[in-house]
């Protein structure tokens, strides 16, 4: 099960990237759950100046604006 945060206020952009991530993950069969940190100072504690951000088990993985579908989906590979 991988463990999937998408750190953000909230706006379209971390929307966005929470929603490009569920349909690459679903498409490859991923099991995983997906968690929207919101809270500024959950999100600062992960180093990340800009959103949104992407933490996959435990690791930051993006930061700042929606990663690409090529992106996303070589973080399932």
């Amino acid at each position: 099960m991988m463990d999937i945060k998408v750190l953000g206020s909230g706006c379209s952009n971390c929307t966005s990237t929470a929603g490009l991530i569920e349909t690459v993950a679903r498409a490859k069969g991923i099991e995983f759950t997906l968690t929207k940190v919101e809270e500024m100072k959950d999100i600062l504690s992960y180093g990340i100046m800009s959103t949104p951000g992407v933490v996959l088990n435990g690791q930051v993985v993006h930061a700042g604006g929606v990663p690409s579908r090529s992106k996303v989906e070589g973080w399932f590979a």
